[in-house]
């Protein structure tokens, strides 16, 4: 395998995406990537930091791409119709990108790794903000959010493994689910 120029960072983000999202995030290695985009794996330490700093780079670009699809979702719309879209974003991102959502498990803490940190808290900034036109102070805000995405989670968990075994249409329960939460989110003065 001969070495290939002009390989960019951007280049092999986009190739471990393409593998996590198809294989699972597991087969999203070095060797993968490298293989994938026809050079050698040693060539790839000239731009991340091995394979957790590929896993940071997808987790960060899963990040960023999430945040676009949660501000698109929201942009223009009242408060609980936002964030009903966010919840379609969020579901429709989890399921076509599978290893990009993976990688954004887990978390990391204030302070571990700040421009991850900070990445991976944007698309919760963008429901904050939906929050805050209700009358949500932030940290009232901290738990509703926490629950829905806990829902979200749980749902899309089930659902990409083929939990839900009843002959009823996925989409018509996930926007119960979702209506159950939202509807009743109570109004702040």
């Amino acid at each position: 395998m001969g070495r290939k120029a002009g390989i960019s960072i951007d280049d092999i983000v986009t190739a471990a995406a393409a593998i996590a999202d198809r294989d699972g995030l597991a087969a999203a290695t070095l060797s993968a990537v490298a293989a994938d985009l026809g050079i050698k794996t040693p060539s790839l330490y000239n731009h991340v930091a091995g394979l957790a700093g590929l896993r940071r780079e997808l987790a960060l670009h899963a990040s960023r791409l999430l945040t676009t699809l949660f501000r698109e979702a929201t942009d223009g719309r009242e408060p609980r119709d936002a964030i009903r879209a966010a919840a379609v974003a969020y579901r429709s991102f989890a399921i076509e990108h599978p290893g990009l959502y993976e990688s954004m498990l887990p978390a990391p803490k204030p302070g571990e790794d700040d421009e991850l940190y900070e990445a991976m808290a944007a698309p919760v900034r963008v429901l904050f903000a939906e929050f805050a036109d209700l009358g949500f102070a932030e940290e009232e805000a901290v738990h509703v959010i926490r629950g829905l995405r806990a829902m979200l989670h749980g749902f899309v968990d089930l659902e990409r493994k083929a939990g839900f075994g009843m002959p009823v249409d996925l989409d018509e329960s996930f926007d119960e689910a979702v209506s159950l939460m939202i509807d009743r989110i109570p109004e702040r003065a």
